[in-house]
């Protein structure tokens, strides 16, 4: 699935676009040719996304509106080559332990990292049938180990785990995969440890082969991790 000196232009559609690895992600496919719809809440952020190549669209994955002018946005492009469910929410800073979590925020993070990217699959499998294209869930080390302080991330991100297998399992002409990063110096991370020096974690950029790597070879479905892609591709 290369996509280079080709006539023909893919389409991805990337949430949470405009920082961290969405935006580094977005950078990446459309240095090398790819339209990208990005999808974001903050506009500022996102207008600096805007070129040739780029189409902007400030909303938040939990708004049913948002998400039927994306599908608007699929609809008129033709399909779609590439969906990126990116967008997520840490919950409170500091991260409250679970026997004092407060349930509407338990219910809004699991409404951004859960409820929200298998919303987004539901209108976007379609438009990745009609290209042969792939889905992509971003998923956390937090889903399979029990840290400390992480219940609402860490559950929510092994909910999306669980639902991208079953999904996988059920839709088998479309691969879609969890991706692990692993740590990255973003603002999500910050908060997670706030006040704490997180210069030694490294920048989303970094990670970005790794990803582009799982998109373009199509394994099977399943989980995968940055570091293990990383490591194949260096050894």
């Amino acid at each position: 699935m290369t996509y280079h000196h080709t006539t023909f232009t893919p389409t991805a559609l990337i949430t949470g676009a405009s920082a961290g690895l969405g935006r580094a992600l977005t950078h990446a496919l459309f240095d090398i040719g790819w339209h990208v719809i990005a999808t974001a809440r903050h506009v500022d952020r996102l207008d600096r996304l805007r070129g040739d190549h780029v189409t902007t669209v400030v909303g938040d994955v939990t708004d049913p509106a948002h998400r039927a002018e994306l599908a608007t946005i699929l609809t008129a492009n033709g399909g779609l080559d590439l969906l990126v469910n990116n967008a997520s929410t840490l919950g409170p800073s500091p991260m409250p332990h679970l026997a004092q979590y407060p349930l509407d925020q338990l219910a809004a993070v699991y409404d951004v990292n859960v409820v929200a990217p298998l919303a987004l699959l539901q209108l976007a499998l379609p438009a990745l049938r009609s290209r042969d294209g792939v889905a992509v869930n971003i998923t956390s080390d937090a889903a399979v180990m029990p840290y400390e302080g992480w219940g609402g991330y860490g559950s929510s991100k092994a909910a999306l785990d669980h639902l991208t297998a079953i999904l996988a399992a059920e839709e088998s002409d479309v691969p879609i995969y969890s991706f692990d990063p692993g740590d990255m110096r973003t603002d999500m991370h910050q908060a997670a440890f706030p006040g704490q020096d997180i210069s030694d974690r490294p920048e989303p950029e970094t990670v970005v082969p790794s990803l582009l790597r799982l998109i373009e070879s199509r394994p099977p479905s399943g989980r995968y991790v940055g570091a293990q892609l990383e490591a194949e591709v260096t050894s």
